[in-house]
């Protein structure tokens, strides 16, 4: 059954104490973001596509930045399950308790996907553009002169929104269990959502067309993934909500 209806002032001082704890826990993970930095930074700059290039600083700043945008990078990572469960927590009163145990369950998945994602850009399209942009500079015998902010600003630039973009199946059946989105809306709306994904795509890849459908299929896949656990999800919610019902009248 549901857990008793808060007033809207212990909503509030609910959602402040999550907020505290994410924060919190934020910062002492930054902390650990500089201790891991330098051995992720110079392994990154031993891998083939770093290895070819010399990377230069062009600021006295340039190193430092480059340490703190992975030391955010990797607190934010290992903050986000933490993240994650606060959000369940916030609004798991609200849910019958079978639907709060399944929704526990997608924080490990959306960690799962999002290291997925990074991957997927890291391993498969990153070495692809950089290839690309080296033969267009050797077309246009263009001498390149990297600076390593710059790089690692481009290689974060291009792995985390794959990251991000991963997590579609887990939103959507989260969104899916509260009620907000149905399996019908999202097939309803499959023509726009498509002309969204081909604009991310398109803000996220190189303007060549090999690169862009790279990117494009795997989003377009994972959209119709989406739909189809959102089916599972809404079917399995419709009769979860009525056994609970149905417990509760008896009950009652």
């Amino acid at each position: 059954m549901k857990h008793n209806e808060m007033s809207v002032i212990e909503h509030i001082t609910e959602l402040r104490k999550r907020l505290i704890i994410v924060v919190v826990f934020f910062f002492i993970a930054v902390i650990a973001g500089f201790l891991l930095s330098r051995p992720i930074i110079v392994y990154l700059q031993q891998t083939d596509q770093a290895r070819n290039l010399t990377l230069n600083s062009f600021n006295l700043t340039d190193p430092l930045m480059v340490y703190m945008q992975f030391a955010f990078i990797i607190a934010f990572i290992i903050t986000s399950p933490v993240i994650l469960y606060q959000l369940w927590a916030f609004v798991s009163p609200g849910l019958y308790e079978k639907e709060r145990r399944v929704t526990l369950s997608y924080i490990p998945l959306s960690l799962l996907l999002f290291l997925a994602g990074i991957s997927f850009s890291y391993f498969i399209l990153f070495p692809f553009v950089v290839d690309f942009m080296e033969k267009i500079s050797n077309d246009l015998e263009v001498n390149q002169v990297i600076g390593i902010h710059e790089y690692f600003t481009f290689l974060l630039q291009l792995t985390i929104p794959f990251g991000l973009l991963f997590q579609l199946p887990v939103v959507i059946m989260f969104l899916t269990r509260l009620g907000i989105v149905t399996p019908m809306f999202l097939s309803k709306v499959r023509k726009y959502a498509y002309f969204v994904l081909l604009v991310i795509a398109a803000l996220i890849t190189p303007p060549e067309l090999t690169s862009h459908l790279m990117v494009s299929i795997p989003l377009f896949i994972l959209y119709e993934i989406s739909i189809w656990v959102s089916r599972i999800t809404y079917r399995r919610a419709q009769k979860l909500r009525f056994e609970e019902e149905n417990t509760k009248n008896e009950t009652g």
